[in-house]
């Protein structure tokens, strides 16, 4: 089993934007960041979830069973309803990367339990900034 969170962090909305993800595998920890310009955070998310899963689709097997975590609303929305007004492109993207695997549960957490995704977000930020 694969345990994956994501976040965002933007600095303006939109702007400069951090993405973190947070990868625990057999109790080993993987981190991933990249950044963005000129976005809002609601893309971030998008995008940061891409990284994480474009990792794991490279890296893993099919048949892992995928436990996603954010604390995007928005994110976790789209893909139970596998509908985004605004972002439907981008989930449909992530989508496709995500039927990689035969089991992802997605589910919305606090921002208080994604606290590594969130500084590795914030790490990506300030290296931009």
């Amino acid at each position: 089993m694969i345990k994956i969170y994501t976040d965002a962090a933007t600095k303006s909305n939109p702007g400069p934007t951090g993405l973190g993800v947070l990868i625990i595998v057999d109790h080993h920890q993987i981190q991933l960041t990249d950044h963005a310009h000129d976005i809002s955070n609601h893309t971030g998310e998008f995008l940061a979830a891409q990284l994480g899963f474009e990792y794991l689709a490279h890296n893993y097997s099919a048949d892992e069973v995928v436990l996603f975590y954010t604390d995007s609303r928005l994110l976790s929305d789209a893909i139970g309803k596998n509908y985004a007004k605004h972002y439907q492109d981008q989930l449909a993207k992530l989508v496709a990367t995500m039927n990689h695997f035969s089991t992802v549960i997605t589910q919305w957490v606090p921002e208080s339990q994604n606290h590594g995704a969130h500084h590795l977000a914030n790490q990506a930020l300030h290296q931009i900034e």
